[in-house]
Order: C-alpha cells, then sequence, then structure tokens
C-alpha cells in the first residue's frame, strides 16, 4: 500500500470523507510508523451514532481539533463518546482571502503561500498539537474542518519528525484530493444548493506540502529547529519519535 493510496481511506455510513490512518508510512532509516496510532480526518462532528461500534473498534482515546472557536459553535464538536480525552487547539491562522489566488501562479503556490504563514503565525499552537500527540496514551486523531490545510500542516511535520520522506509525506497529503472527491459526491446528491469549489480548495496538490517543507527548512534549518524554536521540547521530539516509531528489527 502505498502513501497516495485511496484505499487506505475509512469507510463510515456518516459523512465523514477524509479518515485514515497514517500508520504504514516508511521512515528513511527503514523504521515505518506504527498503524493504529495517529489518525487525520475531516471534522469528526459528522460522526452518527449508527458508526459508533466501527468507530470504537479503532480504539481512539484521544481527539485534537484544530478550528477555530467560530467553527465549534457553529457546528459543534465531536460526539463524547468517541474519545476519552478531546482537546481544541485552534490554529491562529489568519482567515484565506480569494482574491489573494492567482490563476496564473497555481494552486499550488497559493496553498504554499498560507501553510507558511500558519506556520509563522500558529506556531505555539502547531507545537501544542505535537506535544499532545507525542505524550497521547492511546490512539490519536487529528482534525480540522476538512481534514487537509490545518491538519495537513500537523501532520506533515509530524511526519518528518518520525523520518518520513518529503515525497510519503506529500502523497499522504494528496490524498486529500480522494477524500474531496468523495465528499464532492454526497454534496451533489445531499447539499445540490452549494456552490463549487474554488480551486485552492478542491485541490491538494503534492508540490505544495513539498514546498511548505522546503521552505521551512530555508527559513529556518530544519523543521525540528522550527518547533523547537517555537518552544516544542527536546524530550517530546523525542517522544514522539518513540511513540510513532516501529523500529526495523535487528539482524
Amino acid at each position: 500500500m502505498t502513501p497516495g493510496d485511496a484505499t487506505r481511506l475509512v469507510d463510515f455510513t456518516s459523512p465523514l470523507f477524509n479518515f485514515r490512518d497514517v500508520g504504514g508510512l516508511a521512515a528513511a532509516d527503514g523504521a515505518t510508523v506504527r498503524h493504529g496510532v495517529l489518525f487525520r480526518s475531516d471534522t469528526l462532528t459528522a460522526l452518527r451514532e449508527d458508526d459508533r461500534e466501527r468507530f470504537a473498534a479503532l480504539g481512539v482515546h484521544t481527539v485534537i481539533d484544530l478550528r477555530h472557536a467560530r467553527e465549534l459553535a457553529s457546528f459543534g464538536r465531536a460526539p463524547e463518546w468517541c474519545c476519552t480525552a478531546w482537546h481544541s487547539v485552534p490554529l491562529t491562522n489568519p482567515a484565506w482571502r480569494g482574491e489573494d489566488y492567482s490563476p496564473e501562479a497555481g494552486v499550488a503556490a497559493f496553498l504554499t503561500a498560507r501553510y507558511l504563514e500558519t506556520a509563522e503565525l500558529a506556531a505555539a499552537d502547531i507545537v501544542r498539537a505535537l506535544e499532545l500527540i507525542a505524550t497521547g496514551s492511546g490512539p490519536t486523531v487529528v482534525h480540522c474542518l476538512g481534514g487537509r490545510d490545518r491538519t495537513g500542516i500537523v501532520v506533515a511535520l509530524t511526519l518528518e519528525l518520525a523520518g518520513v520522506s518529503d515525497e510519503d509525506i506529500a502523497a499522504d497529503y494528496a490524498l486529500t484530493e480522494h477524500g474531496t472527491a468523495r465528499y464532492l459526491a454526497w454534496q451533489r446528491v445531499n447539499r445540490p444548493e452549494r456552490p463549487p469549489l474554488e480551486p485552492y480548495l478542491a485541490s491538494t496538490p503534492a508540490e505544495a506540502m513539498r514546498a511548505f517543507l522546503d521552505a521551512l527548512r530555508e527559513r529556518h534549518g530544519s523543521v525540528e529547529g522550527y518547533l523547537t524554536g517555537a518552544g516544542m521540547a527536546a524530550e517530546s521530539v523525542a517522544a514522539l519519535r518513540v511513540r510513532l516509531r516501529e523500529e526495523r528489527p535487528l539482524r
């Protein structure tokens, strides 16, 4: 199974379209990310009672919700039955403006710029999210609204610390396009009055994530340097690696 394999998306009867385990992704040194430790998703607010048993089988203990307060007020939080510990960690990124999008520059350039804004303005929030992943006592789900941008940043930085290559991180990020396609198919049937998505909301090109990681290293020396510079303790970085990585057996 490859990082961009659409079969990694988990099916629910609830309108949940972008849920997947990041386990199985390989690190450069031969280790792999453990299965069943970290999941990424679109908003768990959509979970319904008829998926309760299926979701419970995942053993989720912790949910990290990256949405803003206004999103929580409008849509509510994940059902209480889906986790033991629920954390609101809103990323204080600026609102996106349609006028900043240039069709000539393209979607990837727009997204890379927005992700760098978020990395600089919401650094403390990102660190908090990663520290919660590092110290979690059970399977953890990270989600925002669509599970692509805020979630994509947090998961990408987590996977980079675990030693996963930029190519595989970007392929996992780009897999969200399959989740978006599932959502749009649902929308055509259930919300036909909604307008089409803007190009920068309908697409998650792998090059946007690769460019973001490259730019972050150019500014801060390394992803770890960015995170520790924003306040993440070295012990938390080490704990995250221990929690996520399944080391290659010695021969």
